[in-house]
């Protein structure tokens, strides 16, 4: 069973392993630093994890991995975008969709958020699993819209809605 709390100091030597985990960070964005240093640890720690609704993804209170909504803005203001990543040990047992559940259910009931989405590399059919597990749906693939470490993916889009096509939030 996991347990989401934020981030804190004694997270930091677990957090530089697994980012440097090629396993872990192939489908993960670049604004993720390549190779995680003790200094990018730090920032994340005690700002970065700070910037929105981010929350480390925990086992008996050992950091196994991260997950995070972040709001979009102006007209999209309803919209967030989920991430997650998690220890490659930990892989393929539930924790993710454990975590993914959690932090959808919070977000649709403590913010006005009403449509949560992910963009997915293509390859990464776990992930791809894990959202479908959570009733996130596939709305589009964009073709080759990601570029990362000299390669082209494409992005494959989930979205999950707390009101439904014809509902309103008034």
């Amino acid at each position: 069973m996991i347990s989401l709390r934020q981030f804190k100091d004694s997270d930091k030597i677990r957090l530089i392993e697994i980012l440097n985990d090629p396993r872990v960070s192939e489908y993960l964005s670049s604004k993720i630093p390549n190779p995680y240093t003790e200094a990018d640890a730090d920032w994340w720690i005690k700002e970065g994890s700070k910037l929105s609704l981010i929350r480390a993804i925990t086992i008996a209170d050992e950091l196994v991995g991260c997950i995070g909504v972040s709001t979009d803005e102006f007209e999209y203001s309803r919209n967030g975008e989920i991430g997650y990543w998690l220890c490659s040990e930990y892989w393929g047992q539930g924790f993710a969709t454990q975590a993914v559940n959690i932090v959808t259910e919070e977000v649709f009931r403590t913010t006005e958020i009403n449509r949560l989405y992910a963009a997915v590399f293509s390859g990464n059919t776990g992930s791809m699993r894990v959202l479908e597990k959570c009733n996130y749906l596939p709305e589009a693939i964009l073709q080759q819209a990601i570029y990362k470490n000299g390669k082209f993916y494409d992005s494959h889009i989930f979205a999950k809605l707390k009101f439904k096509k014809g509902t309103r939030n008034v």
